[in-house]
């Protein structure tokens, strides 16, 4: 009998974790995707030159993980984006440059990541807790995100 017990406290236990999955993963499939913000973002300022911001991990399904540089095109204007997994962040660099194979540089970040464990990506993350100063909302059709910014950027400064 007393082995009875500790087999259904184990099945409760079980069965609230895999709930609890499915909870984290339904909020999860109502969060704007981090592509989404970063386009609403280059709308929202008018497709300048350059911008650099972070988004908190929380706040976005990551549908661009694995990605380091990449082109990225809306409405006509093509961005290089430098990004990395900074957590709890996800920091984008967003360049207005022509469209080129990024593929070999994504690739070489890629590694360099691996190679370092990720250790200088995750002191980047923390020390930038420290170093925001500025913040600034995208609406999205899932919901407002917080984008924050190591300064207040000028819209129109070209570097």
């Amino acid at each position: 009998m007393h082995g009875g017990s500790k087999i259904t406290l184990l099945k409760c236990g079980l069965g609230s974790s895999v709930g609890l999955f499915n909870i984290t993963r339904k909020l999860q499939s109502t969060l704007p995707t981090a592509s989404l913000v970063l386009s609403e973002h280059l709308k929202s300022r008018n497709y300048p030159h350059w911008t650099s911001y972070f988004v908190k991990y929380k706040d976005v399904k990551d549908d661009q993980r694995g990605k380091s540089h990449f082109n990225w095109s809306v409405r006509g204007h093509n961005y290089h984006i430098l990004r990395t997994g900074c957590w709890p962040f996800i920091k984008y660099h967003c360049t207005k440059r022509p469209f080129e194979d990024l593929s070999r540089d994504d690739k070489f970040f890629r590694v360099l990541k691996i190679l370092n464990l990720g250790i200088p990506c995750l002191a980047y993350g923390v020390g930038s807790w420290f170093l925001i100063s500025s913040t600034e909302i995208v609406k999205t059709g899932h919901g407002d995100v917080t984008l924050y910014f190591l300064y207040q950027e000028n819209p129109n400064a070209r570097y």
